[in-house]
């Protein structure tokens, strides 16, 4: 059946997007996508959700009550809201689906719950969930990549040739080093990804729960090209003490396409739903957000948040190169059937927000919002005319170079450099880095022949999306719904509720994009192609080691465009 079957009553599925500040839960009608109700639920813990240590930049860690809490207040708050639709009943959702961020890996006992709600360990910010964005385990990932190389086990060249500090083998070691009683605590660790689809089947047995695709292979180096898993004597080869977590793993992991379980019983009461209920295989939410705009061969979907994730799938039967720099080529990540490429940037709105928290005059923090009036000034100037030019590297870098240790910099600041200029300049970074993502893509023989921007960024702020499209030279298109990651993630309910066999089905059905497409400037592209030049220059220079030049010339450049800018205004 290629489209929705059965009876001609409505049908509904449930999306629920875990996301780095809040949880949204999203109920949509499964034969159009429909949004029927929605409601956010931000994380009560630490600073927006996040809990953070002020001595160690790198950390970030999550309370996961609040994914507890969060899963319960945002799914009643939808069902609230849906039932004002006519025909929306409870005993009318078919399917639930979960995207969580990632790699957030959470150590657990043997009964699966997590080692933060004992007593005992419910301050220990090592026994909380360890979130995608914690970078503290840098030297780890370097160890874990020097000695894949070193062991030839050919594990790197799925995931970009360099292992990374967001990752689970990397967190895990890092919390045996420095949290011993921690480690020895956690009988296992499951993935977000994983946790909340086992939770709401009531199955949290670490050595039963349902593993998905997505988290394995993209943050574990699980392939079966080498049977799952790192090996035992790999594992071993860094600390022996991983390998009964090996063990503990749950194998073959599987596409989001695959059933993890039904909602059972007592959660169900709680939540006001049918017992039942088949949940999906959890993925993570750029994964999700690429398959809720509609992601196909030849398109690139940008989820632009706190960071990007850049997503693209080819079939399966295409012959695919191994990408460096890339966070993983992964069968079935994205859409079942075909390989999913993930890439991304580490930092993009958590720049703009670092600006606005620590550097914005308050003229631009009283009045109105201070995105909105950065955006609007920074709106007034043209390409290059600020004379700066920055790195967007401020939470390191995670492609092409995947390197947590680089910053961020900002070139050409003078006695007269404004706000909206410099928050104009992290603008262009961001988009500088998105065109090397773009451009590491095609290198290798991966044709770009859309974009589908989404997420709030994209949402909000058309100035972003122009320079982006001045930046790339190519349009810049938006996803139709606002809430891609969940009804990606709703999407996967639907297929396993049985509304549609493939996931593709289901997204031509279920998605689109919206009427506004941002064009290039061709005047505007032409200034941001020498700008780019300069990028590279710095790109390079501050994050290759083999790199032989001279920046002698790029102040010197900077200033003849900027005044070249200023003078033809």
């Amino acid at each position: 059946m290629s489209e929705a079957v059965g009876s001609k009553e409505k049908r509904f599925a449930i999306g629920l997007d875990f996301g780095t500040n809040s949880v949204r839960a999203l109920i949509v009608d499964v034969e159009d996508g429909t949004e029927v109700g929605t409601y956010v639920y931000p994380y009560p813990s630490g600073q927006e959700g996040i809990l953070l240590d002020p001595k160690d930049p790198n950390l970030a860690r999550q309370n996961p009550a609040d994914y507890v809490q969060g899963l319960y207040e945002s799914i009643r708050g939808a069902l609230a809201e849906a039932s004002k639709h006519p025909e929306f009943r409870p005993e009318r959702v078919i399917g639930i689906g979960v995207d969580t961020t990632g790699s957030t890996p959470i150590p657990v006992d043997k009964q699966g719950q997590p080692i933060a709600f004992q007593e005992e360990f419910r301050d220990n910010l090592a026994a909380q969930a360890w979130l995608w964005k914690d970078h503290t385990s840098y030297a780890e990932a370097a160890e874990i990549t020097e000695k894949a190389k070193k062991m030839r086990t050919g594990y790197l060249a799925k995931c970009g040739g360099t292992y990374s500090s967001e990752w689970y083998w990397s967190k895990i070691l890092h919390c045996k080093r420095t949290a011993p009683k921690v480690f020895r605590a956690a009988y296992a660790w499951v993935e977000l990804a994983d946790w909340i689809p086992a939770y709401l089947a009531g199955n949290l047995d670490p050595t039963k729960l349902v593993r998905g695709i997505c988290p394995a292979g993209h943050k574990a180096m699980y392939h079966e090209s080498w049977g799952g898993l790192p090996s035992a004597k790999f594992l071993a080869s860094l600390d022996p003490d991983l390998v009964p977590l090996r063990e503990r793993f749950a194998m073959p992991a599987v596409p989001a396409d695959h059933p993890a379980g039904r909602l059972a019983p007592e959660v169900a009461e709680r939540l006001g739903l049918p017992a039942g209920i088949p949940i999906a295989v959890g993925a993570f939410d750029a994964h999700t957000g690429a398959v809720g705009a509609g992601i196909k061969p030849g398109t690139l979907v940008k989820i632009i948040g706190t960071s990007t994730c850049d997503m693209m799938v080819v079939p399966m039967k295409e012959k695919l190169p191994d990408i460096p720099g890339l966070c993983g080529i992964v069968p079935g990540s994205i859409v079942p059937g075909m390989y999913g490429l993930e890439a991304g940037q580490s930092a993009v709105g958590d720049i703009f927000n670092w600006f606005v928290r620590y550097l914005t005059p308050a003229e631009y923090t009283t009045g109105g919002d201070p995105h909105t009036l950065l955006s609007e000034a920074a709106a007034k100037l043209q390409p290059g005319e600020s004379g700066l030019l920055a790195l967007d590297w401020n939470n390191g870098n995670r492609t092409i170079l995947v390197d947590p240790l680089l910053t961020g910099l900002l070139v050409g600041q003078t006695l007269l450099t404004t706000a909206p200029e410099v928050y104009r300049a992290l603008i262009e970074a961001t988009a500088f880095g998105a065109l090397t993502i773009i451009r590491r893509f095609e290198e290798y023989g991966i044709q770009v022949r859309e974009v589908i921007n989404c997420g709030g960024i994209a949402e909000k702020n058309p100035l972003v999306m122009q320079i982006y499209a001045d930046v790339c030279n190519r349009p810049m298109k938006l996803s139709r719904s606002s809430q891609t990651c969940a009804l990606g993630a709703a999407i996967f309910g639907a297929v396993v509720g049985g509304a549609y066999r493939k996931t593709e089905q289901a997204q031509k059905k279920m998605t689109g994009v919206k009427p506004i497409v941002y064009k290039p400037d061709r005047k505007a592209a032409k200034v941001y192609a020498e700008l780019y030049q300069l990028y590279q220059t710095l790109h390079d220079a501050f994050g290759t080691q083999g790199w032989k030049g001279t920046l002698y010339h790029v102040m010197k450049d900077l200033i003849a465009i900027r005044n070249r800018q200023r003078l033809g205004k």
